[in-house]
């Protein structure tokens, strides 16, 4: 199907492609990036995994608290590195991984902190319930339940998938990024409500479906599905927050370099027109 060919990138007219052709273009391009943030990110995760799992064996709330904050401190830099690589990737962003993975933990490690614990934190708090809804209680939960569980949970999903590509974007107040956030979902409710549900089916079916899906998780257990939402939503976040304009004025060096065929025909005459005569 050639998804890992090498091919030349873009419609070859020095723009973008659209839809699947693009989606399909940055897999093939930057699949290794991908690969290699997203070994950092489970790394980074495995704290917090492992925690949530001793606590719900343990049937302990306490615990699940305790490795929620503390595994959430160290999980939220290296999801930020994820959403760091991912963006590079979709604004065509150069330079090299490592130098871009150093520089987006060096940035963002800070910010990150705080939201990652509660990103863990509520993350583990509904595994933690939902084990105990389906699994310990002795009897199935009425439709009431299960509704009002799986809101709760459609309304974090939401809130994150769009405050978090501003924690690695922008240096901005806490109180700031929860308005815009707040703000774009309003303007943009159905597309968020629609990569919500698929992010939540994505983790639906990697729980249900363990252990086999460990297998999947160290080769695209995050970049896949955070790569299929950030697609999805990327038009809608750079006409809300002018993402490539804002970085492009204030870091010139990962503004991507386009030019249509009229334009490389102009400047290939206006070069050789300077060139001395041989």
């Amino acid at each position: 199907m050639g998804l890992f060919t090498v091919n030349d990138w873009g419609p070859g007219n020095g723009q973008r492609e659209t839809g699947s052709a693009r989606f399909n273009e940055l897999i093939r391009r930057d699949f290794g990036r991908f690969f290699l943030a997203n070994l950092f990110t489970v790394a980074g995760f495995l704290p917090f995994a492992s925690g949530c799992v001793y606590a719900i064996l343990s049937k302990s709330i306490l615990v699940l608290i305790i490795s929620a904050l503390a595994g959430g401190a160290i999980a939220g830099p290296f999801l930020s590195g994820m959403a760091d690589c991912i963006f590079r990737s979709l604004r065509d962003a150069p330079g090299g991984f490592f130098q871009n993975w150093k520089k987006a933990m060096r940035q963002n490690l800070k910010s990150s902190v705080l939201p990652g614990m509660i990103l863990c934190l509520f993350t583990g708090i509904y595994l933690f319930m939902g084990v105990m809804i389906f699994y310990w209680a002795s009897r199935l939960p009425g439709c009431g339940t299960i509704a009002i569980y799986f809101f709760g949970m459609l309304i974090m999903v939401m809130f994150f998938s769009v405050f978090w590509p501003q924690t690695v974007l922008f240096s901005l107040p806490l109180s700031r990024q929860i308005r815009n956030t707040l703000l774009f979902i309003a303007k943009y409710l159905w597309r968020v409500i629609g990569v919500s549900l698929l992010l939540m089916a994505y983790a639906a079916v990697m729980l249900l479906l363990l252990p086999w899906t460990l297998l999947v998780v160290p080769f695209a257990g995050f970049w896949f599905i955070l790569l299929a939402v950030n697609f999805i939503l990327y038009k809608n976040f750079n006409e809300a927050f002018e993402i490539e304009k804002k970085i492009a004025e204030q870091f010139p060096e990962q503004a991507p370099f386009n030019e249509t065929d009229e334009e490389w025909l102009k400047r290939k005459a206006e070069e050789s027109k300077k060139a001395p005569l041989e």
